[in-house]
């Protein structure tokens, strides 16, 4: 027999209201959604076409999650739903992304002086040798 407790747990009420960016950006499908979108507006149509392996209703889903979590915008166009990117929609992620910013900024500075003193060691040599026989 099944605890009272553990019906309790599995039918208490969820929050839906508070969906996480990341959840959301993390299913491929919603990635690529994006993707599309980044390159400019466009109808849900054209967003059906160029994802063949999901159906309209799998698009649709997608489309109205990305727009919950304010992530892209519809307008409507005659019968045609427009959508696009809503930059301030990004804010969360790109704040989240700039923590880790000055970490790679460091890394590739170093990657760079690195690859400059080999690059140079190698220049300089090889001018010295060049020099040296002429």
């Amino acid at each position: 027999m099944t605890p009272l407790y553990l019906l309790d747990v599995i039918y208490a009420p969820r929050d839906t209201c508070a969906v996480d960016v990341f959840e959301v950006v993390a299913e491929p499908s919603r990635r690529a959604l994006l993707d599309l979108l980044a390159g400019g507006e466009r109808s849900a149509g054209e967003l059906v076409a160029t994802l063949p392996r999901l159906t309209q209703p799998a698009v649709s889903r997608h489309l109205r999650v990305l727009r919950e979590v304010g992530l892209v915008e519809v307008r409507h166009d005659a019968q045609r739903r427009i959508y696009a990117l809503r930059p301030d929609g990004l804010a969360e992620i790109d704040e989240w992304l700039g923590r880790y910013r000055r970490y790679w900024a460091a890394h590739l500075d170093a990657l760079e002086r690195h690859l400059a003193q080999t690059h140079g060691d190698t220049t300089n040599g090889s001018r010295t040798e060049k020099d040296s026989h002429e």
